[in-house]
């Protein structure tokens, strides 16, 4: 069905009241952009700490309401509950209902990365040819399609790799891709790792897809490292714990979970999570660089001596610091870049 826009630009300290006034009228969806993007001014925002919302100092807000809703009415009803919103701030249009999945999926055509792979949407069938290694991809609300250039270069990074009988970490999996990929490219065996259950979900559903299921197991953080249940722990299934239980669908015994039987007297911080009790063959972790910056010790850990590795969602200018951090475990050392963002790779010393 089609929607009623409203569009109005507000200060920051006014965003709270407006979007609860909007919310009481009946707003369906509310969306916060930077007033000033695409001009000098724009401020972007790229890495929020835990619990925080930073927002700009003069926001456009967009509301979306049913067709059929009064305009007239509901510039009156704001005013009685907004008394200083003037009634020229508020801009009206039909917004137009269409399929916006497929209106995604027409624009996601199959991208190649490096001599050997491909990634391909789910609907469209790719060649019969034994020289391609193709990965069928439905990233659903997981990040990762290949689309950005931070999962690109990860994906080059892997192609170039021999991953045959390999072990894989990735670490911020989002839609599996990355994982995924290396499991179609020859690794045996890998583990995805995401704070995000909903990436969890995507990610099987992906491998399911692509018909290593079998071979992918799939983790929360605190499951993999050995910490503390979480207090709303995904399907036992996505994130097997570390309690004696069974999951109900348990991995292969060489994906069994990678973290200690119990939680230690004295658990330590999450960024200094307890070493993986079985490191991989090798380790990518596409997040961003705070994170990336804070688990240097855990990443280090959960990579064999010699093991390729490889980390990215790494903007252009944050590289220097994170080579100095992990040139404390990593050699070898390089940066690749595409458009504003860094990938970082080298081998685990041994």
């Amino acid at each position: 069905m089609p929607f009623l826009e409203l569009s109005l630009v507000i200060r920051i300290e006014q965003q709270p009241r407006v979007e609860a006034a909007l919310e009481d009228l009946g707003a369906l969806s509310i969306t916060l952009r930077d007033a000033d993007a695409e001009t000098p001014d724009e401020q972007a925002i790229f890495e929020p700490g835990v619990g925080e919302l930073p927002l700009w100092p003069t926001i456009t807000l967009n509301a979306l309401f049913d067709e059929h809703t009064d305009r007239r009415g509901l510039a009156e009803a704001l005013g009685e509950l907004l008394p200083w919103l003037e009634p020229a701030q508020l801009q009206f249009r039909d917004v137009a209902d269409q399929d916006w999945v497929r209106a995604w999926m027409d624009q996601y055509q199959p991208m190649p990365f490096g001599r050997r792979l491909w990634i391909y949407p789910w609907n469209i069938e790719p060649p019969q040819d034994p020289d391609l290694v193709v990965v069928r991809l439905d990233p659903g609300l997981a990040f990762g399609s290949g689309t950005h250039p931070t999962t690109a270069l990860c994906l080059e990074w892997l192609d170039g790799l021999d991953l045959a009988g390999r072990t894989l970490t990735d670490f911020g999996c989002g839609s599996g891709i990355l994982a995924i990929a290396a499991l179609k490219l020859g690794a045996a065996q890998a583990v995805g790792i995401d704070n995000d259950p909903q990436a969890l979900t995507a990610s099987a559903d992906n491998a399911e897809r692509n018909g290593v299921a079998e071979r992918l197991a799939l983790y929360l953080p605190e499951d993999f490292a050995g910490a503390a249940a979480p207090a709303h722990p995904a399907p036992a299934a996505l994130a097997p714990p570390c309690a004696s239980a069974a999951p109900a669908h348990p991995a292969p015994a060489a994906l069994a979970p990678p973290c200690a039987s119990a939680a230690p007297a004295h658990p330590a911080p999450a960024a200094l999570a307890p070493p993986c009790a079985s490191p991989a063959d090798v380790f990518v972790a596409n997040i961003l660089a705070g994170p990336l910056g804070e688990l240097a010790p855990t990443f280090a850990a959960c990579a064999k001596p010699g093991a390729p590795f490889a980390i990215s969602g790494i903007l252009a200018g944050q590289q220097d610091e994170l080579l100095l951090r992990y040139a404390e475990w990593f050699d070898e050392l390089q940066v690749a870049s595409r458009e504003d963002w860094v990938r970082i790779s080298g081998r685990r010393r041994t």
